[in-house]
């Protein structure tokens, strides 16, 4: 499409969401505000650096064997820059413990301090983004009994406690350093295969050693703390120990944040359902956008009626501000490039649709029992001309339009990944 065509599609588009009330420009401003917090580890399958060429354990796997992964930070980075030079908008990175630049040593993961993480500052700032970050419990040898810092061995219990201060600290001097609250994530696998006798004593051992990490109190200006629950995972099938209801009781309780992704649920589950209800409690929700296909499978994000359901929510709750979004999916089937750019863009579409629905208006259908006309309006929406509208904020700013990012993605495989 040339500057004519989308500039000519979004002045009819502007004029059909004048006439139920909405302004366009004010939809696309909010949207440019949207900051997604994108996964490091898309594009080397969760690899990490501390031992690139470990088994990625703890009920995480990665299918495919699609080449061109990145091997090392500094193909990293490039993949990210060339990732963000494909989407509009200015977002985030986030960031797995396992991703520290350790110089070629091993570092454990009870001892790794901010300096490893100096580079990864640098860059962002240097990329004009800002950065998050991920404990990590998985793919180590003292989780191989399948615990934490649920663990009946006090000595594990003890080895990752101190790795979730270190990686707290880190967090917080990454905020303090670039200006803005970096956003902590805390997930443990913690979990059995089978029949679990002690459910409610390795649930207590995880929130003593919570209690005692979480004690050490952070500015917030610096460092937001999220717990993250789960269903059940690889090798978890039957109990894991931070479960939903574990998870949102400890943050109703101590006043922080949760995390909702969007894989850790019953297949019937939707997170867009409980948005509105966890808003009533915890201060902010940290949203990890995935597709789950039958299991916790985390495939790439693509435009569908939840994801769509998901970023309505958001909007319809009056409280956009208090919903951090990220990203968190790992597929190795297809090009991982493409595949950062396919989800973000797909989410950027539902939250823009999201902000050029007429919500009040809608909302006074409800109230007056006028549910038809409701109906009737959400099922107009999913016409308009939405897309005109997302085209527009890609060309103003100057970045490629509707399916022009292929080739480019394309020509980066040819040059860059296919060589490594």
């Amino acid at each position: 499409m040339n500057k004519e065509q989308i500039n000519r599609a979004y002045l009819d588009a502007k004029n059909q969401y004048a006439a139920i009330g909405i302004d366009t420009d004010a939809a696309i401003e909010k949207l440019n505000q949207l900051s997604i917090s994108i996964h490091c580890w898309q594009a080397d399958d969760v690899s990490g650096f501390e031992n690139p060429n470990g088994d990625l354990t703890g009920g995480i796997q990665v299918t495919g064997n699609y080449p061109g992964k990145a091997r090392t930070i500094d193909e990293l980075q490039k993949d990210i820059e060339k990732v963000l030079s494909l989407i509009p908008g200015k977002h985030r990175l986030g960031l797995h413990a396992i991703y520290g630049d350790f110089n070629g040593e091993f570092v454990e993961r009870d001892q790794i301090k901010p300096i490893h993480f100096q580079s990864w500052i640098d860059w962002a700032k240097k990329a004009n983004i800002a950065l998050d970050f991920n404990s990590t419990f998985f793919s180590h040898p003292k989780a191989d009994s399948g615990y934490t810092m649920s663990s009946f061995d006090p000595e594990i219990r003890n080895f990752w406690k101190e790795h979730l201060r270190c990686c707290r600290r880190i967090a917080a001097e990454i905020g303090r350093q670039q200006g803005s609250p970096c956003v902590h994530n805390i997930w443990l696998p913690d979990g059995e295969k089978d029949k679990t006798v002690s459910r409610f004593k390795h649930r207590e051992l995880l929130k003593e050693a919570l209690d005692d990490v979480l004690s050490e109190k952070i500015s917030t200006d610096y460092l937001i703390d999220c717990v993250e629950c789960k269903l059940f995972g690889v090798g978890s099938e039957s109990y894991v120990v931070g479960s939903h209801e574990f998870y949102m009781g400890y943050a109703v309780k101590n006043n922080m944040a949760l995390t909702l992704d969007a894989g850790h649920f019953h297949p019937t589950e939707v997170i867009s359902d409980k948005i509105s209800s966890m808003l009533l409690y915890v201060p902010e929700i940290n949203l990890h956008v995935s597709r789950p296909e039958r299991w916790d499978s985390d495939h790439v994000v693509i435009l569908n009626d939840e994801l769509l359901a998901l970023s309505q929510e958001i909007v319809r709750s009056g409280h956009s501000d208090r919903v951090h979004v990220g990203l968190d999916y790992f597929d190795g089937s297809v090009n991982r490039i493409g595949a950062y750019v396919l989800g973000i863009r797909s989410t950027q579409k539902a939250m823009l649709q999201a902000f050029l629905e007429p919500t009040d208006k809608l909302r006074e259908f409800e109230i007056s029992d006028k549910n038809f006309q409701r109906m009737a309006y959400l099922e107009e929406l999913k016409s308009m001309p939405w897309n005109a509208v997302y085209n527009y904020y890609c060309h103003n700013q100057n970045i490629l339009v509707g399916d022009d990012y292929i080739k480019e993605i394309e020509q980066y495989e040819l040059e860059i990944t296919s060589k490594r």
